[in-house]
């Protein structure tokens, strides 16, 4: 009988203290000094809600200056917030690194009790779908999407996300929409949200994995009816989780970590339960019929999984 590798987890375990020193140094500096542009970002917006008052009253009359003030703090906005958004960077990267760690220590516990070493074969066919489903999630989110105030959006990321889990299970999905959309997160205006996004996506797909192949083995379903019912079911089961948990644990997250008021938060938390609804209905709409619709071509390629596919394999 082989022994017990315990290297998953003592990766788990580096990466999650790594990124609680980083995230307890990027903090106190680089995220700190972001705090304070974000003060001068809010006089900023208000001096030119001003300026705009002004140049209206004045009519566009002779007097341009009006018009030339508004186009300088413009500019300056523009320039405050792009440093505000590179001095977050650091802090995000850290939690992101530190949640990492925690999914990484939690995956190695899970190897060592049920005795299971990676398959590499396995491994590189997942990681090569994953790739691509990840890609689709950043071009989901990044490219299809209505933003709206306090750093929440319509888009169709999560359709993707909903769909990698059940075209490769629950934790190479879940890690596909957890990196797209968090890549997506970290080339946009939503860097601070970032650490969020890679944890909840990553729960989407286990949620939606486990739930289609872990409970009902949605791949070696035959019948129809049963496909579509388990497929519907899954993806409702994944974004039914997400509706709970994207307010409430942005509440959170951005109370608590990013120190955002409360009385500001509220009013985010309620724009973010009806874009998290709506989303999620688009989510389990589209990801449902394009499973349907991809199904039979990848099961007559060899390439419709299962979560008894995954890559791991018994020791020994």
């Amino acid at each position: 009988m082989k022994k017990k590798n315990p290297i998953v987890l003592a990766a788990g375990i580096v990466l999650l203290a790594a990124g609680i020193v980083f995230g307890i140094t990027a903090y106190r500096s680089s995220y700190a000094e972001s705090r304070v542009l974000g003060d001068t970002l809010t006089s900023l917006n208000a001096a030119i809600s001003e300026a705009e008052e002004l140049n209206a009253a004045s009519g566009g009359e002779t007097d341009a200056r009006p018009e030339t003030d508004l186009t300088a703090l413009r500019e300056q906005k523009d320039r405050v917030s792009a440093e505000k958004l590179s001095l977050e960077r650091p802090y995000s990267y850290a939690l992101i690194l530190a949640f990492t760690g925690i999914a990484v220590t939690a995956a190695g516990i899970y190897i060592l009790i049920k005795g299971q070493t990676p398959n590499p074969k396995a491994d590189l066919v997942k990681l090569a779908q994953a790739g691509l489903l990840a890609a689709l999630c950043y071009i989901g989110f990044a490219f299809f999407k209505i933003d709206m105030p306090g750093h929440v959006a319509f888009h169709f990321g999560n359709v993707f996300c909903v769909l990698a889990a059940l075209l490769i299970g629950g934790f190479w999905g879940g890690l596909a929409g957890a990196v797209g959309m968090t890549v997506a997160d970290l080339t946009t205006a939503y860097v601070t949200s970032a650490p969020k996004t890679f944890l909840l996506k990553l729960c989407i797909g286990l949620i939606t994995g486990l739930v289609a192949h872990g409970i009902f083995h949605l791949a070696d379903a035959s019948d129809k009816k049963k496909i579509a019912g388990v497929t519907i079911l899954a993806s409702s089961c994944g974004m039914a989780f997400n509706i709970v948990a994207e307010p409430l644990v942005g509440y959170f997250y951005k109370t608590y970590l990013l120190g955002i008021p409360q009385d500001l938060m509220k009013i985010i938390t309620q724009l973010s339960i009806l874009t998290t609804s709506v989303n999620a209905l688009l989510a389990v709409v589209f990801a449902s019929l394009f499973y349907l619709a991809l199904r039979p071509a990848l099961k007559k390629a060899g390439l419709l999984v299962t979560e008894k596919k995954d890559p791991v394999s018994p020791q020994k």
